[in-house]
């Protein structure tokens, strides 16, 4: 061991000691997370995905789907959640208005009596014996209350556009909901489409698998043209990859639809068709969705209130440009016993001017305004983009309602001629491939169909979406999955209504 350390003193030694022990406690460390506290919070969070749900006793509407996705699916519930933070957020800014008052109590002591004594400035000798006026040991208190203006008036500001930040939340809601009732749409008429021809997809299978049977016990039996056994068999296998990938297109559909409306992956459901296949009818003027879109779109109020946001960065610059005034009132209470008076308030007027703020305020005042140039060339920016996405949702309805009305046609037209084969069948195997061949024909065609169809329905609602029209009314007698699928209807029907009725 060195000399030095050899001669370092006991305590100074234990202080090292100390510090490093109290430093080494310090470290921070991170433990992982086990693989049981995962497993603990998986079966936590399933648990709780489904629960409180009203339970689905019947075929599922459409109006049923869309009420279940706005009040159960999760990306509609973190928004409302959001929204209610937003709400704490602005009563939490509101108090930062409120004078500051501050509250203190303890005890003060100290080892020695606090004394002095005085020296003359003129002959540099003490002129006063060592005296006290303070306790050893005393009990304080203190209760201040300081108000400054010039923060209120930057608080109220902050205040103001915190409740702003709230009503963009509203907004960003109205978007999620918008949104959700839109994949519901499209996910409700695939999976009609999935219920309607998956059975009849199963049942083609099963004929085309006993047809290719047939024809290979025909084949092991040498009976008949080898190639053309070969060639049958080939043609019903080109039909069986057909009718998988579409079964592949369909079978996915109802899962989707329970992702959104919430109900687990698993269940089983019935849907309610439309065999008619109504067609919807678009009866509003552009120059009347366009008004709407550039005064409704969830995107565009948001920005409205971004911009007013912006404004106020202009304002707030201005008042911190200004002096303070600034109010204190307070109550005090020493134990001291040398106090004549030991409880006491103090009160007072005090004026505070940061210097630096009027030097910087110009251009904080610069840069509040440029963001204001910025704010509304982005609502420009935004408005010629809902304008564009009004327009090709109003040209995708007008295709979509084409393509349907010439795949129903087609639809139509391969039933009939499988009737008429049917009728016509011959005994013979090529009379039976035909036959095939046209009933495939026709599945396709009753998907085409069934898939424009719900093209065409997700159109017309996309429209009215890209308009910025809200699927909700603004008041819902409850909160009921049935009174909300019922103003859906009831807003959507009005949809249909010509304009100014």
């Amino acid at each position: 061991m060195s000399t030095s350390m050899t001669r370092m003193p006991t305590h100074t030694l234990f202080l090292i000691t100390a510090l490093a022990a109290f430093l080494s406690g310090c470290a921070v460390t991170s433990q992982p997370i086990e693989k049981t506290q995962s497993q603990q919070r998986a079966q936590a969070d399933l648990a709780q995905l489904y629960q409180g749900q009203e339970p689905l006793t019947g075929p599922l509407t459409l109006h049923d789907a869309m009420a279940r996705a706005v009040k159960y699916n999760v990306e509609a519930r973190v928004k409302i959640m959001e929204e209610a933070l937003a709400e704490r957020q602005v009563n939490l800014a509101t108090f930062d208005m409120l004078p500051r008052i501050a509250a203190s109590a303890g005890y003060v002591g100290r080892n020695n009596r606090s004394a002095s004594s005085s020296e003359s400035v003129l002959t540099d000798s003490q002129s006063l014996e060592p005296s006290t006026s303070q306790d050893r040991d005393r009990d304080v208190a203190d209760l201040t209350m300081v108000w400054n203006v010039l923060d209120f008036g930057v608080s109220y500001v902050n205040a103001k556009q915190q409740a702003d930040q709230r009503l963009i939340v509203q907004e960003r809601r109205r978007k999620v909901i918008q949104t959700i009732i839109q994949d519901v749409r499209s996910a409700y008429w695939r999976a009609v489409a999935a219920d309607r021809l998956l059975g009849k997809i199963d049942a083609l299978l099963a004929q085309v698998q006993q047809a290719e049977t047939d024809s290979e016990t025909m084949s092991s039996q040498l009976i008949g043209d080898p190639v053309q056994a070969l060639s049958y068999q080939r043609a019903l296998i080109e039909a069986t990859r057909q009718l998988e990938e579409q079964r592949k297109a369909l079978a996915l559909a109802k899962t989707e639809l329970a992702a959104l409306v919430n109900l687990p992956m698993d269940s089983r459901f019935s849907l309610v068709p439309d065999d008619a296949y109504a067609v919807p009818e678009l009866k509003l003027a552009m120059k009347d969705l366009e008004e709407q879109a550039l005064t409704n779109r969830p995107e565009l109020r948001e920005q409205d209130y971004q911009t007013r946001i912006t404004a106020a960065e202009t304002r707030k610059a201005m008042l911190r440009m200004l002096p303070g005034l600034e109010f204190s009132l307070g109550g005090n209470y020493d134990s001291n016993s040398y106090l004549v008076n030991n409880r006491w308030a103090d009160y007072g007027v005090k004026v505070t001017w940061n210097l630096l703020n009027v030097l910087s305020g110009p251009a904080a005042i610069d840069a509040a305004k440029a963001g204001q140039v910025v704010e509304d060339a982005r609502r420009q920016a935004i408005s010629v983009a809902v304008l564009a996405q009004l327009y090709v949702a109003r040209a995708n309805l007008s295709e979509s309602d084409r393509q349907f009305k010439v795949t129903q046609k087609l639809a139509g037209l391969d039933d009939r001629i499988v009737g008429q084969l049917r009728n016509r069948q011959a005994a013979d195997e090529g009379g039976k491939l035909t036959l095939i061949q046209a009933e495939l024909n026709s599945l396709q065609a009753q998907l085409r169909r069934d898939l424009a169809y719900a093209d065409l329905r997700n159109a017309f609602g996309q429209v009215f979406a890209s308009a910025g029209f809200d699927p909700l009314p603004d008041q819902v007698p409850s909160a009921s999955v049935a009174a909300l699928s019922k103003a859906l209807a009831t807003t959507e029907a009005q949809w249909d209504m010509p304009a100014g009725k």
